[in-house]
């Protein structure tokens, strides 16, 4: 088990016991150094105050040259047990006498090294100057002492350091034990609430509460969390059952909207039935408009054009006139035929959407409307790269229709300019057919879009008054809407969507 998943109280006494234990090692750390640097310090000192003694007591011995009085002195060192080594060197740096008596030369320094102090392989060495004072220099005093009185003391502090460390950490958990207590209790009492509630659902239930610190105000706010839970848990059934309520409303309302869908259905495939009757009949009207009727016309141009060629000397003007107008006449009606034939068409024609190059296609309309009369010189200015999804087909006729128109009605224009652009609106791609013709009085733009509706005589400017109406179908099934700007005199542009 790691540490995250230990009981609190176990976290809580193994918190109290690291941070004891920490400080308590930490403080016998202290004491240890404190103890060691101590007899450290005061070894030296002994020995330098001895080594001081016997340099002094042992001028006389070099002096005279005297070994057996330098023994004497050196022997004197039994009294301190510490001291493994002596010897004393003359002026030369040679042994003059060394202690013990048996010791053999080559243990000892061949000759004194500086003066001073040093700790050394685990012995203190001393080299001492013999001399007296506004003397030259006799010779050198060796010491070597062992360090066994450190040795003890840092296991005597040890051992001490020990003992109370190890009293102290089960002080310390004992205490830690009866303290941990009071900041687990609440936390505990926390988690058996907590626990209890999730098992048995049972909101009703409340942790108590043990004092006004922290965990205090936390059980506070976890109580107060009960209590909303618990009255969202009332909202909810009540909404559950006026669910239900409505449920069962709503599947009533839906089995009786089902039946009149039902109804509205079974109106709905007699009325498409009725309607593909009259498409049929309107396909039969379109075939005998463009068959039966067609056939009378040709025949009155066709004859008309026969008394003109044969006939022209035996009539005087008024009657080549006659005829010239029912000539055209029946030639304007046979472009009426064939306007409410495409507008019938427009009207029935499947749609197939796709990507549309409306730049290219109004590229192309422009083209065949120069080709059309080589003669005039319009400026067409059509943006680039202007695109719409939408059925390819139909979107020509409505190009066809309104450059068509512009072309018309810029024709009297000394500088004659037509523009295919288009911009965003509301977030919206909006397309415009812009020109400087005749253009056209505002207050008439309603008649604009109707079948037969001309804002200009004929003799001024041909057509129909069916083109307008069959691009307005053809933007109305595309979803989109088309509506028109202008002023007299001063040009139109046509505006449309998709």
């Amino acid at each position: 088990m790691s540490l995250r998943d230990w009981p609190i109280k176990q976290k809580l006494t193994a918190m109290l016991l690291l941070i004891s234990g920490l400080v308590l090692l930490l403080t016998s750390a202290a004491f240890v150094t404190y103890e060691i640097v101590t007899v450290r310090q005061g070894t030296l000192k002994d020995l330098a105050t001895l080594a001081r003694v016997i340099a002094a007591n042992s001028t006389a011995s070099l002096a005279f040259a005297n070994e057996a009085d330098a023994r004497e002195i050196l022997s004197a060192l039994r009294a301190e047990p510490h001291v493994v080594a002596a010897a004393l060197y003359d002026g030369n740096g040679r042994q003059f006498s060394r202690y013990p008596a048996d010791l053999p030369r080559e243990a000892l320094p061949a000759t004194p090294d500086r003066d001073g102090y040093r700790f050394e392989g685990g012995y203190v060495i001393v080299f001492e100057p013999v001399a007296e004072a506004g003397n030259p220099r006799l010779g050198t005093l060796y010491l070597q002492s062992d360090m066994k009185a450190v040795s003890r003391t840092v296991r005597l502090s040890a051992a001490i350091a020990g003992g109370v460390m190890l009293v102290a950490l089960v002080a310390a958990g004992l205490l830690a034990t009866m303290l941990q207590g009071r900041i687990s209790q609440p936390i505990l009492a926390l988690a058996d609430t907590a626990a209890a509630v999730s098992a048995r659902q049972d909101y009703a239930a409340r942790a108590p509460k043990f004092g006004a610190d922290e965990l205090g105000a936390l059980t506070d706010a976890f109580n107060q969390m009960l209590d909303r839970i618990a009255e969202q848990r009332r909202a909810v059934s009540e909404s559950r059952e006026q669910l239900q309520h409505y449920a069962g409303e709503l599947e009533q309302r839906v089995a009786e909207r089902t039946r009149e869908l039902e109804e509205r259905n079974e109106a709905l495939r007699r009325n498409a039935a009725e309607l593909l009757a009259a498409n049929a009949e309107l396909d039969a009207f379109a075939y005998s408009v463009s068959h039966d009727l067609r056939a009378p016309l040709r025949s009155i141009d066709g004859f008309s054009q026969v008394l003109l060629e044969d006939y022209a000397a035996r009539l005087d003007d008024a009657g080549r006139d006659s005829l010239h107008r029912v000539r055209a006449a029946s030639q304007r009606m046979g472009m009426l035929i064939d306007d409410l034939l495409k507008l019938a068409r427009v009207t029935r024609a499947e749609l197939h959407a796709g990507i549309v190059d409306l730049s290219a296609m109004a590229q192309d309309v422009a083209t065949e409307l120069q080709r059309s009369a080589p003669e005039r010189r319009v400026e067409f200015v059509i943006a680039p790269g202007i695109t719409a999804r939408g059925d390819v087909r139909l979107l020509r006729v409505v190009l066809d229709n309104l450059l068509g128109n512009s072309w018309k009605y810029t024709a009297k224009q000394p500088r004659p300019r037509i523009e295919f652009s288009g911009h965003a609106e509301n977030g919206e791609p909006v397309y415009a057919v812009r020109d400087n013709g005749a253009g056209f009085d505002m207050k008439y733009v309603d008649k604009l879009f109707g079948v037969f509706q001309r804002l200009h005589a004929a003799v001024d400017f041909e057509g129909t008054g069916v083109g307008l109406a069959t691009v307005r179908r053809i933007i109305t099934r595309h979803g989109g809407r088309v509506w028109a700007v202008g002023a007299v005199d001063q040009g139109a542009t046509f505006y449309f969507t998709l």
